[in-house]
């Protein structure tokens, strides 16, 4: 498998393309990283420095990838945190070039707006983009439940809701919806969950809630669940090998006692996850 992965690149840390492509190198996955921007840090700091890639050089390295014959071999376009809102156009190009250089290749968006204690932390012309031309075009997209509402203009919050919520995201284009970062009122305390919704149904998955706030554990999950999905074709199946993964990555992460993932420490645990963790059919 092939993918083309559009994302933030840091030099320090784990988020964007520096958090994706190792995992996904470590299940087997070739990984064609493209840069929109190369931080030395992610902005979860408050100061970083380095250059966000303007769309015209960005859209040069695809042309660049182009020329060497390679788009035919793209199974996947998976784009993240886009920096400038002109880095859409970029994206939206390179998936289609891909697509009619393999028709079979598809388009994993993780709508990367902000989260439910944050808010929105891209520029504010972002999410609206989004919504309105980016995510109708995707096959896979991977909100976190923030994310969803704002994609829909409603406010899921117990399964039901969430559930409609993501029936309307794919009546706007993709047919296959991660949502991460599930919290239902009703859930068990100290637990948090995963929805993975496509045509053959819904499944949910529930784990621990580390206390940590963990900075690229997102792109992480998108990079992991699209790969399994694209793979086996079962959205069970991906949700569960994902949801092992990350836990363990966060789990170590949390026990390491530092801020930035344990990405490489963690490794293992990519390529054979434990699949502790109980998917439940849920529609």
């Amino acid at each position: 498998m092939k993918i083309l992965s559009i994302q933030s690149a840091v030099a320090y840390g784990h988020v964007g393309n520096s958090a994706a492509v190792f995992p996904l190198q470590r299940i087997g996955v070739e990984v064609l990283p493209v840069y929109t921007v190369n931080f030395s840090n992610h902005t979860g700091y408050g100061a970083w420095r380095g250059p966000m890639i303007s769309p015209d050089d960005v859209r040069d390295v695809v042309t660049g990838i182009e020329e060497r014959g390679v788009l035919s071999q793209i199974d996947v376009v998976l784009s993240g945190y886009q920096g400038g809102e002109g880095i859409a156009d970029v994206i939206l190009d390179a998936v289609a070039r891909v697509k009619a250089a393999n028709p079979t290749a598809v388009y994993a968006c993780d709508p990367v707006m902000g989260n439910a204690k944050s808010g929105c932390f891209v520029a504010p012309a972002i999410p609206d983009l989004l919504r309105d031309r980016v995510v109708p075009a995707a096959d896979i997209v991977t909100p976190n439940q923030f994310e969803l509402g704002y994609l829909t203009n409603t406010t899921p919050d117990t399964l039901e809701s969430t559930l409609e919520s993501v029936d309307l995201v794919r009546a706007s284009g993709p047919r296959t919806v991660l949502v991460t970062s599930v919290e239902r009122p009703d859930r068990p305390e100290g637990t948090i969950e995963m929805l993975a919704v496509d045509d053959a149904g819904a499944w949910i998955v529930r784990t621990p809630l580390l206390p940590l706030k963990a900075n690229g554990s997102g792109d992480v999950t998108a990079a992991l669940f699209t790969a399994h999905y694209r793979e086996t074709g079962d959205a069970a199946t991906a949700l569960a090998r994902t949801t092992s993964s990350v836990f363990d990555l966060l789990r170590v992460t949390h026990e390491s006692g530092e801020r930035e993932l344990q990405l490489v420490e963690s490794q293992d645990f990519y390529a054979d996850p434990r699949l502790q963790f109980e998917v439940t059919q849920v529609r």
